[in-house]
């Protein structure tokens, strides 16, 4: 892929975007809002589905050439989380069908090579047994879409968090992963989602379908980390689980957190509130532009702790 070629993701995208907003305008379907709304102007929720046909149409087009750009099966599970989300914007689904729907999905990307089988020496273990490494993954799914899916409240936010951890994953890799064509695409794909994210008025939103998408894709960047194939660059040698939990530790972190204060108040974890730390620093007058630069710089900190550990 060359210039142009990421021009033209970046252009379908925005013009895919720009199309979904002005329909779902007309048709007057907003984004609910709320006393737990981080904002108070009209907005649809297409961001991800703009996303993920522009990431759906380029696959498509490549797999016809034939160019295989990375393997297409991943647009299964990928695809899977993605018409869980669009359900989920439109007719709120039950967090029991929704967990039901990762648990298969995972089984998908374990099917397809995405397994955690080996702890890296982390608590002095190394290769685990087949069943335990299945369980584990499936856990650390669940936990890397839901973060994903919890940060997801003030603009542009999750797509830096996406984009920061392809990139990332991509730098420090000794050569480029099988998955970069899928990456790639990605990434160009969200980035009009900045200009939509930060007008005024008529936003478009992430959604559930942009947020599960691309936890999905983040789980399965960081199970590559964790396999034997992946290769740091030697600059870049560390601990493969300490890095791969550093590329997300401000999810982890507010994910642990929030279900701390609901479980201590009694309230289910899944129950949406403002208790996030992205909700406190709008409470103290931040921006959302300066929330993601302040939360996107201490992840970065955070991030040199594998390297100087």
């Amino acid at each position: 892929m060359g210039v142009l070629t990421f021009f033209a993701i970046v252009s379908v995208s925005l013009v895919i975007s720009y199309g979904l907003n002005l329909w779902f305008t007309r048709l007057e379907k907003f984004d609910l809002i709320n006393h737990r709304s981080a904002h108070q102007t009209k907005a649809t929720k297409t961001g991800g589905i703009g996303s993920f046909l522009t990431l759906f149409l380029f696959s498509f087009y490549y797999y016809l050439k034939p160019v295989d750009l990375y393997d297409y099966s991943l647009l299964i599970p990928l695809g899977i989380m993605f018409i869980v989300g669009v359900y989920d914007d439109f007719y709120n689904a039950d967090f029991k069908l929704k967990f039901f729907l990762q648990i298969i999905v995972a089984k998908i990307l374990i099917d397809q090579g995405f397994i955690i089988d080996d702890f890296h020496g982390v608590l002095g273990l190394n290769e685990i047994p087949r069943l335990a490494s299945q369980i584990f993954t499936v856990f650390v799914f669940l936990v890397i879409v839901n973060a994903i899916n919890f940060i997801d409240g003030i603009d542009g936010l999750a797509i830096t968090e996406a984009i920061k951890v392809i990139i990332l994953v991509e730098l420090f890799s000794l050569d480029f992963t099988p998955i970069f064509g899928l990456g790639i695409i990605t990434v160009l794909s969200i980035l009009p989602l900045y200009y939509f994210n930060f007008k005024k008025n008529y936003k478009v939103f992430l959604g559930d379908a942009g947020s599960l998408f691309l936890g999905t894709l983040i789980a399965v960047y960081l199970f590559y980390v964790l396999g034997s194939e992946y290769t740091l660059k030697p600059v870049f040698s560390t601990n493969k689980p300490l890095l791969a939990m550093s590329l997300i530790v401000y999810p982890l972190v507010d994910l642990f957190r929030v279900f701390v204060i609901r479980i201590r108040n009694k309230k289910s974890p899944f129950s949406p509130d403002q208790n996030h730390l992205h909700h406190l620093l709008i409470k103290k007058g931040y921006s959302h532009y300066v929330i993601v630069l302040i939360i996107l710089s201490t992840s970065l900190v955070f991030l040199s702790i594998p390297f100087i550990l």
